[in-house]
């Protein structure tokens, strides 16, 4: 073995400086890490067995309660399908209408839909959800108009 000691330039042992990094070995760890992890990650999720009902369509002979429309004009005036109301008399003459229509029974399967003016006041239209809500009347909905 013989060393080079002499400055000269270019010989047949001359020892230059490497500037490039070797990306193979960096790349192999890469490629085995990620094979690593495609093989563990399918075994490490976690499958919880539930148990579903199964799904029955619903019988024709059975269709859905139909709603009772409660209506709120621009000046205040309150009317369950055509039949006008006051606040205070809300709950006893929506229970009327409910039973008229075959409907009585629990307040949880009565259904209300509620359209109103769109220049009601923002207190009579919250006055009169909040007279549901306290009657015990969940099942309400907002009736609007479509924008075309």
């Amino acid at each position: 073995m013989a060393a080079k000691l002499s400055g000269g330039g270019g010989g047949r042992y001359s020892l230059n400086q490497n500037s490039e990094i070797n990306v193979t070995p960096f790349v192999d760890i890469l490629l085995v890490l990620l094979i690593i992890f495609m093989v563990a990650v399918p075994m490490a999720t976690v499958a919880i067995k539930v148990d579903l009902p199964p799904a029955i369509p619903n019988p024709e002979n059975i269709k859905p309660k139909e709603p009772v429309f409660i209506s709120i004009q621009k000046s205040g005036a309150i009317f369950i399908a055509d039949k006008q109301t006051s606040l205070d008399n809300l709950e006893i003459d929506l229970d009327a209408k409910f039973t008229a229509t075959g409907q009585a029974g629990p307040k949880d399967d009565q259904r209300v839909m509620i359209r109103a003016d769109a220049d009601v006041l923002y207190a009579d239209f919250m006055g009169v959800l909040n007279q549901l809500q306290t009657a015990g009347w969940f099942k309400v909905g907002l009736i609007n108009e479509d924008i075309h």
